[in-house]
């Protein structure tokens, strides 16, 4: 299986709504995102400004995952590999990707939110990386999960060109 990684460009963005749209246990729709004021717009405005970037993996010319953090801010936005490409270090390589990213443009608190329902893959995912809750959740349920700049990712990443 022929994978290769590379950043995400403005003209993805389409692309990486419906792979958020098809992951296994949290699946959420374009329109639904669109509620929360997060559109394929705004994304590639993010993109555009390098306040948002990301890594993409394709298989063949079909995007399969991607995972997108924010330089202001410090946050893994988003991590999402459609359910065919799970268990592959995937998720593993591009979360490395983006923390590496953050931490290049002087992110100190790495943080994201995840569900805390321990059923839920995330949960077990990112623990075993190395995140950690801090006690904060967000309005929806989800626990803040913050990952200490000073520490080496957890992972199993190979780089996939």
């Amino acid at each position: 299986m022929e994978l290769t990684f590379r950043e995400t460009l403005p003209s993805d963005v389409e692309r990486l709504f419906s792979v958020r749209a098809r992951t296994r246990e949290n699946p959420i729709s374009k329109e639904q995102l669109a509620e929360l004021g997060i559109t394929p717009e705004a994304i590639a405005g993010g993109v555009a400004s390098g306040r948002i970037k990301g890594w993409i993996c394709s298989h063949d010319s079909d995007l399969v995952g991607f995972c997108n953090g924010d330089g202001e801010t410090g946050e893994v936005i988003v991590l999402a590999v459609l359910p065919d490409y799970e268990r592959r270090g995937i998720g593993n390589n591009l979360l490395s990707r983006v923390v590496e990213w953050l931490r290049s443009v002087g992110s100190d608190t790495l943080w994201l939110a995840a569900s805390p329902d321990t059923r839920i893959r995330a949960h077990g995912f990112y623990r075993s990386l190395g995140w950690r809750p801090n006690g904060k959740t967000e309005q929806n349920g989800d626990e803040i999960l913050v990952f200490d700049s000073d520490k080496t990712l957890r992972s199993n990443r190979t780089d996939v060109r």
